[in-house]
């Protein structure tokens, strides 16, 4: 087997550097595991992996030649070789060199296998992502008690990350701050406008602990909330806290999904729900091109089913205003990580 995918080879051997320069492990059937990367690494691999059979290579030469002569000294040139077809450190141009310098290996596809088996978190895993939801309260509250009428979203993000370096996060990213309304503004950019009375701060924090990862929504008003506003939250609030109920080991997928998507609708919150309303939370390096992991995901086509270990990002949104929470399905429920209170904040 072919690892290269940078989450699949930091779950398997604790590496999760970025590729500056293609590596990849070779997991053979029988025998030990060979971690084929960058001789500059050399430290960083040896401090954080249990694999000791390694092959280096110097920043000039070919990191794909190099692979290949690593298959062939090993005997296994005409092996089958499993490679992960959804990798994106496997390139076009990668997969043919190899193909060229390794005629005699046939190729495999081993897609989705490797999602699967780090789809349900160990107790370590789930620890780094509960320190990680805490992390996330405590930052949103540090926006609601300083951010208001005459601030910037600027101010705002580095509330954020002042909050979040403090309490132990790594410091590569710290999430979303916008403003804006309608069904749109979940990725929008960040503006240094001066913030109006009425204005919804949209806050989504991303911390990471380790690599581990959980994700919050809160919409702040500044100033004070209009009824309509407190009308809308209201109903989010009351449609996700069902959507939550009913996750547990054995539910399936998209039961889950059709208990916040259609009752959006049904209320009229909005006219169409394009989006997924939740996936999944775990590792994420610090160069990965996946700011999210969809590898399960809540939608209408969603067969799979929940399991203990497993965690989510479970959100709703709708007029400008979002509430998520990070979802920790236990073995005969759930528990909510995150544990701020479901309100929409005002600053008033």
């Amino acid at each position: 087997l072919l690892v290269d995918q940078t989450e699949f080879l930091f779950y398997l051997t604790g590496f999760g550097i970025s590729e500056n320069q293609y590596r990849a492990c070779l997991l053979p059937l029988e025998g030990e595991p060979v971690m084929v990367f960058r001789a500059m690494d050399e430290r960083a691999f040896c401090e954080n992996s249990w694999v000791t059979d390694t092959v280096t290579f110097n920043d000039w030469q070919d990191p794909i030649t190099v692979l290949a002569e690593t298959v062939q000294g090993r005997g296994w040139h005409q092996a089958v070789l499993g490679v992960d077809f959804n990798s994106y450190c496997m390139t076009i141009n990668r997969f043919n060199q190899s193909q060229v310098l390794l005629p005699a290996v046939q190729v495999a596809d081993f897609s989705g296998v490797l999602a699967q088996l780090r789809a349900c978190k160990t107790s370590q895993e789930i620890a780094y992502i509960r320190q990680s939801a805490a992390a996330n309260d405590q930052a949103i509250s540090a926006v609601v008690a300083e951010i208001g009428i005459g601030k910037t979203e600027r101010l705002a993000m580095e509330i954020i990350h002042r909050t979040l370096v403090h309490h132990g996060m790594d410091s590569n990213r710290c999430g979303i701050v916008t403003t804006g309304g309608g069904n749109s503004f979940l990725h929008a950019n960040m503006q240094e406008r001066v913030l109006q009375q009425g204005d919804i701060l949209h806050l989504e924090v991303v911390s990471f602990k380790h690599g581990y990862s959980s994700k919050l929504m809160r919409p702040v008003i500044i100033g004070t909330a209009s009824p309509a506003q407190q009308a809308i939250a209201q109903q989010l609030i009351a449609i996700q806290d069902r959507q939550l109920a009913a996750m547990k080991p054995g539910a399936v997928a998209k039961e889950v999904d059709a208990l916040a998507r259609n009752a959006v609708l049904k209320a009229g919150l909005r006219h169409d729900y394009a989006s997924i309303t939740g996936y999944t939370l775990g590792y994420y390096s610090r160069t990965t091109p996946r700011t999210s992991d969809f590898s399960h995901v809540f939608l209408p086509t969603s067969e799979w089913t929940l399991e203990a270990g497993m965690v989510f990002h479970m959100f709703l949104y709708a007029a400008g205003i979002a509430f998520s929470e990070t979802v920790l399905i236990t073995e005969d429920g759930h528990e909510r990580l995150t544990k701020i209170p479901r309100v929409l904040f005002t600053t008033a």
